[in-house]
Parts: structure tokens; sequence; C-alpha cells
């Protein structure tokens, strides 16, 4: 098994652990009926997030108030990822251009973290994920601030050294699922790869017009 190959095996089995903290520690009543979803996974009792303070693109915070009222979708990332985060952004985006008819005031919204913050200033970050859709919200934090998000999410990254060993050549290894947080941004579902995105779109569309 190759060193990356370990990792990768490392951050799954750290995955698992997590989510099973996470599960144990956070709980809230049970929703109201949902409608029928296909391509996400919803909680049955979705997950209460501890309080939490990222940083935006125009230096404003981020916090749980910035995304009450819509549903969202949270990917974790960094802006020197070769593969899986743009093509996951791109196709965020598509879902976005299916949203567009929906009021604005509860269409549902995609937060890209970056967990690269010592390369991925919060204006970099913003200027990476506008490139893929103007109303996608961005963020990052220091590293505490991230692993305790990403923790409440139950969701893992951590930094991968390149080949040549320099302190600058390394790469993020983190989650690829997307994490649903609902209106009252508690963590209520999930989406793993390899993606639907008309079919993730399509059952956001149905929760945003169920939910109050």
């Amino acid at each position: 098994m190759s060193k990356r190959a370990a990792l990768l095996l490392l951050v799954a089995c750290l995955a698992g652990g997590l989510g099973l903290w996470a599960s144990q520690r956070f709980h809230a009543p049970a929703s109201p009926a949902l409608p029928a979803v296909k391509a996400v996974t919803l909680l049955p009792d979705p997950r209460v997030l501890p309080a939490f303070s990222l940083q935006q693109s125009d230096g404003s915070p981020l916090t749980v108030d910035d995304l009450k009222g819509h549903w969202t979708i949270v990917f974790l990332g960094f802006t020197h990822c070769p593969d899986i985060c743009p093509t996951t952004l791109a196709q965020l985006a598509g879902a976005q251009k299916q949203w567009a008819a929906l009021p604005a005031a509860t269409r549902p919204r995609v937060l890209f973290i970056s967990t690269d913050p010592e390369r991925d200033s919060p204006k970099l970050t913003g200027d990476y994920a506008h490139a893929f859709h103007a109303d996608t919200l961005a963020a990052t934090a220091p590293i505490p601030q991230l692993e305790e998000f990403a923790r409440s999410l139950s969701l893992v990254f951590m930094k991968a050294p390149g080949p040549s060993g320099e302190p600058d050549d390394y790469s993020i290894d983190h989650s690829a699922a997307l994490v649903l947080l609902d209106p009252q941004v508690r963590m209520a579902g999930v989406a793993q790869p390899p993606f639907d995105i008309r079919a993730i779109a399509a059952d956001l569309e149905r929760l945003t017009k169920a939910t109050p």
C-alpha cells in the first residue's frame, strides 16, 4: 500500500470515528416530515452544530446566523486542488443554475470551505469559488477553527507532504462528501460521490419548497 493510499485509509477511518462521536454528542429534536429525496441521505435527527466563526472573502465573519433560512451544501477543499475540488464546484454551479428561479430569500446555497489557510487567504478562497458561480459562499479560518467546524460535520482533512519534501510542496487530503445543512443550520444530510448533481439539485428544490 502506498503512503498516499495509507493516508487516505486513515482519513476514512477517522471520518467513521468522528461520525460516531458527533452522532453521540450533537442531537436535535426530530424535524417535521420532509419530502422523499433520491440523491441525498437525510439524518433521522438533524444534528445541532456548535457555534463557529469563519472568515469570508470580504473579511466579514461567517456564523450560524448567516446561514439561517436556507438549505446549504457544504464542501471542503482548497484552491490548489488538482481535480476533485474544481470538478465538484463546477458540478455544484450547475445545481445553482437549476435553483435560479427560486426566491432568493430561500434559495439553496453552496458553501466552499478552504482547508488550506496557509496558502488560501479569505480573498483567494472567495475569488476561486466565485469563478465557478458568483453566489457561492466561501470562507476559511485558522486550522483549529477549521478542524472544529469539520469535526462537527463528521468531515476530516489533513496535510499530505509532496514528493520533494519541501515545506510548500504539499496537498490536502479531505473528505469529498457534501454535507447538507437545514434552514436551522443543523447537519441534516449528506451526499457521497460520485454525485448525481441534477438529482441533488432536485432534492434541494423539493426540500426548500417543503420547508416553512
